[in-house]
């Protein structure tokens, strides 16, 4: 789904002009981007969470010369599913590794 995807739907959902849904769909990116610049973490129940994992520095590996690379440390964000999320994902109750395995 992309970005006018969901504000097609925000839209369908009330008597909102397009113009309406794409400011309630960028306001909530917004705060979900502004929490997490300030390190905030965000708990949507049923949903999930993100929050900003810190990666330590280390040193990579340049694929097309071979050549060894420093990659700094940095922040970057992570999305944790909810219980719900996952079992409304996964109806059957299988897990990924389960499923492998058929």
């Amino acid at each position: 789904m992309t970005k006018a995807e969901l504000v097609e739907e925000v839209t369908q959902l009330g008597d909102l002009t397009r113009r309406d849904g794409e400011v309630i769909v960028d306001t909530i990116f917004d705060a979900v981007i502004g929490a997490l610049k300030s390190g905030d973490k965000i708990e949507i129940r049923g949903f999930g969470s993100f929050r900003i994992r810190q990666r330590k520095p280390r040193i990579g590996r340049n694929p097309k010369t071979g050549a060894k690379v420093d990659v700094p440390a940095k922040r970057v964000p992570y999305f944790k599913p909810s219980k719900e999320l996952r079992d409304l994902v996964n109806p059957g109750g299988a897990t990924a590794d389960e499923e492998k395995d058929t």
